[in-house]
């Protein structure tokens, strides 16, 4: 089987990307020699790889196993590059993280002062929902991912980042806002903004509120911190949210101090158990352990 380390990149930019036209973008070639060369690849395999439905590929069986295989090679090509380079005292290379959507409230700044020691490394920060994030893990697509709840199906190496505490919000004016203290109960006739099932804040919350024996009268479900903190200054609900998505700034939401609150969620930084992590990403774990810490001690 003839196959070039360049033409793996290639179907790999082709399985990340869903699209002969974005693995040329990526790999920084014309289309039509993109297709050239992934028809190559599918005659040296002797099997389909991909097929094209409404112009999205679609990767066939045989297709998501040459793309593991990619992976994998390409990550042990990185590692090399970033070896060699560390042996030489270069500090250039590429480190990809992904994080779940609320995490991009606090892990751009935890970013910020890496990218000051190291200007020369290219970070990709992918900003997800937890479901995607799963995915790219589940493909071992990133060197780091950071995330409040870890798939339980899955060995992980799991290291604590920092708290991720879950508060109630209401509108500033809100009746309750200024009580120091409000039972659960009080909220049965709220109408609950929450995120859409599957999120790391909403399996936090369905378990917070099914302990306590608490069933929301009405719930209204939004995909995005953003959307509910309008919606909620808006006047059409409260809502349960990390703290770290409201930000230093809100001056049109309360944090209510219902009993049993903040639920004590955390956020975690994992990678695939066995995972050797590259030089780069192991510097950057380190120090983003360390910045947390000393965010954490700073800010809140």
């Amino acid at each position: 089987m003839n196959i070039t380390f360049r033409q793996l990149r290639l179907f790999l930019a082709l399985a990340e990307t869903g699209s002969v036209s974005g693995a040329a973008k990526a790999m920084h070639v014309t289309q039509p020699t993109a297709s050239m060369q992934l028809r190559e690849v599918s005659q040296a395999v002797g099997l389909p790889l991909y097929e094209v439905i409404s112009r999205r590929v679609h990767l066939t069986e045989a297709g998501h196993m040459l793309a593991r295989t990619a992976r994998t090679i390409a990550g042990e090509w990185d590692a090399f590059e970033q070896r060699v380079a560390g042996t030489k005292g270069l500090t250039s290379g590429r480190l990809k993280v992904a994080v779940v959507s609320t995490a991009k409230s606090f892990v751009p700044r935890l970013l910020g002062s890496f990218c000051k020691l190291h200007p020369q490394i290219d970070i990709s920060l992918e900003v997800l929902n937890r479901d995607h994030v799963i995915q790219r893990l589940r493909a071992n697509q990133d060197d780091l991912y950071v995330m409040s709840m870890p798939p339980a199906d899955l060995p992980l190496e799991d290291q604590i980042l920092m708290p991720n505490p879950l508060v109630v919000i209401a509108p500033a004016d809100h009746p309750l806002a200024a009580r120091k203290r409000i039972r659960l109960e009080q909220l049965q006739a709220e109408r609950f903004i929450l995120r859409e099932k599957g999120s790391g804040t909403r399996m936090a919350t369905d378990a917070h509120l099914r302990q306590a024996g608490f069933a929301p009268g009405a719930v209204l479900e939004l995909g995005s911190n953003e959307a509910i903190k309008e919606s909620v200054e808006g006047q059409l609900g409260i809502s349960i949210v990390s703290l770290h998505a409201l930000g230093p700034r809100h001056e049109g939401l309360a944090v209510l101090n219902v009993a049993g609150f903040p639920i004590r969620s955390q956020w975690h930084l994992v990678w695939p158990k066995g995972k050797q992590l590259s030089p780069i990403a192991e510097v950057f774990r380190e120090h983003l352990m360390q910045e947390a810490r000393g965010w954490m001690g700073g800010a809140h």
